[in-house]
């Protein structure tokens, strides 16, 4: 047998990625150690290690976001590496730094590169001078006066940088401190939100101002390299979303040209060249109505929806991982690289489509995947559990794969369709909703399509149905209704009818 690439990898997250991530550990012969908050005692990712440790209270910021506390239960349970997963840590060149410093292999890019590519308005000087394309925009704007005078002289001589404008947070992502200009009567206050946003998500004041593209697409290339050969995976659309968050994504990309598409597969290369990548990571670009494309970021770490990339390509990217952070080179190449099938990926959230996605935490009475061949099931819980308020209310992530688009969408929907959720309002209906309609169908849909409410055919949940999940959540947890506070459920309930 083949001696292990590591001897013991914590894994610095919690839910499905957690779970991803400790079974490819396993089947490669590594010991585990996952970590959880006093809230995540009992939850699946727990389970799934050899060794568990908690790291603190439910508030992330002192568990799941304490680098110190994480080093500290890797230290004493003898871990000789880290694996952060997506989210929380993931993008923290700080942490990587001591992570490194304290002996361990910290299983993603070097700190520079994080560095380099988490800072978006270094990542776009970084990427311009490898020849790829950036929206006409601002540099680093900090001084509240000094940014309004700047992007209002841009206005006046750059023909390019026009309304809508959209300003982001130059430290952070996910639609914080991100806020969309129309005209100039918006700006001020628009500039002064958008950096107190920042400041308080992300610790840092600094914001720029670019172009924005109405009724654009989200392409995003997936990337693969050894700090010396870098390769592309192709490329996956990921333009359903909601409150900037993606919904479904799917690979290959149903609305690009193969001329489009070589353009965007090469610069996402040059763009992980810029800065000698060394891992997994994700390049991704915002393209027009008119096929005009522009580096929007890159993201250093796994991606949520690795998996269409994974089922197209027959590439394990988390194994592959694991291996470039041992020292080894890649050991296929571009040439290897084929695109088998079409694959779509569906966010199965415990979420309120009806009323702005608001999350659903509550008791999860019951869960069921059927079983299909083609699909792929990445769970974040089991039932009977608990979603917290504490954490993305994510309960799983389903993937189908299929010769074509259309049978890939046929065995999503269907499979969806089939699939159980007892306990609290999640977003299944929505879903198969989005995989039924006409645009969907046809391939080309934009970033802002799921706010515009024409699309949709379904109402919101009657009280007749709220009521009866109320009452059967009462009954199984046997509490009296006025004894506690009103529930997810009461509250919808509530909210109808008055």
């Amino acid at each position: 047998m083949k001696k292990p690439l590591f001897k013991k990898v914590l894994v610095a997250n919690r839910g499905e990625i957690a779970i991803r991530i400790l079974r490819t550990a396993r089947e490669m012969g590594i010991k585990t150690v996952a970590i959880y908050s006093e809230a995540d005692r009992d939850s699946l990712h727990v389970g799934e290690a050899d060794e568990s440790v908690c790291v603190g209270p439910a508030e992330s910021q002192k568990s799941y976001l304490s680098a110190s506390n994480i080093l500290s239960a890797a230290k004493k349970l003898g871990v000789d590496a880290i694996h952060p997963g997506y989210g929380f840590l993931s993008e923290n060149a700080g942490f990587a730094n001591e992570v490194i410093k304290a002996g361990m292999t910290f299983i993603g890019p070097d700190p520079k590169s994080i560095e380099g590519m988490g800072d978006k308005v270094i990542a776009r000087k970084t990427v311009e001078a490898n020849g790829v394309p950036t929206a006409p925009g601002t540099g680093a704007l900090e001084n509240l006066d000094e940014a309004l005078k700047s992007v209002t002289s841009l206005l006046k001589t750059r023909p390019d940088f026009k309304f809508p404008l959209l300003i982001k947070a130059s430290g952070g992502g996910g639609g914080k401190g991100m806020r969309i200009i129309h005209k100039e009567s918006e700006l001020k206050e628009g500039l002064e939100r958008a950096q107190s946003e920042s400041l308080k998500a992300f610790n840092n004041p600094v914001i720029f101002v670019e172009r924005y593209l109405e009724k654009a697409r989200h392409i995003e290339v997936q990337v693969l390299g050894d700090g010396k050969n870098i390769l592309h995976l192709f490329e996956r659309e990921c333009s359903l979303q909601r409150r900037h968050q993606k919904v479904i994504e799917e690979a290959q990309s149903p609305s690009l040209t193969p001329e489009l598409r070589a353009k965007i597969l090469k610069a996402g290369i040059e763009a992980a060249k810029s800065v000698n990548y060394k891992s997994a990571g994700t390049v991704e670009f915002i393209v027009s109505e008119q096929d005009e494309f522009y580096f929007l970021e890159m993201n250093t770490r796994i991606q949520v929806e690795h998996p269409v990339t994974e089922w197209i390509t027959g590439v394990d990217l988390v194994r592959e991982q694991f291996r470039i952070a041992a020292g080894e080179k890649l050991n296929i190449s571009q040439e290897d690289i084929k695109s088998n099938g079409h694959s779509i990926e569906a966010r199965l959230y415990a979420e309120d489509p009806d009323h702005d996605f608001l999350p659903q935490p509550g008791n999860l009475h019951f869960l069921r995947f059927p079983y299909w061949t083609g699909v792929r099931v990445d769970p974040s819980v089991q039932s009977p559990s608990v979603i917290s308020s504490f954490y993305d209310p994510m309960i799983a992530k389903v993937s189908a794969w299929a010769p074509t688009r259309e049978d890939a969408t046929e065995r999503l929907r269907l499979f969806l369709s089939e699939t159980q959720v007892e306990g609290l309002i999640s977003n299944r209906a929505f879903l198969i909703e989005i995989l039924e309609s006409e645009f969907f169908k046809k391939g080309r849909y934009h970033t802002q399509l799921l706010q515009e409410k024409n699309w949709r055919k379904t109402k919101a949940p009657s009280a007749k149905i709220l009521a009866t999940a109320c009452l059967k959540d009462h009954l199984q947890n046997q509490i009296s209704i006025e004894a506690r506070p009103l529930s997810t459920w009461q509250e919808s309930l509530s909210a109808l009818e008055t």
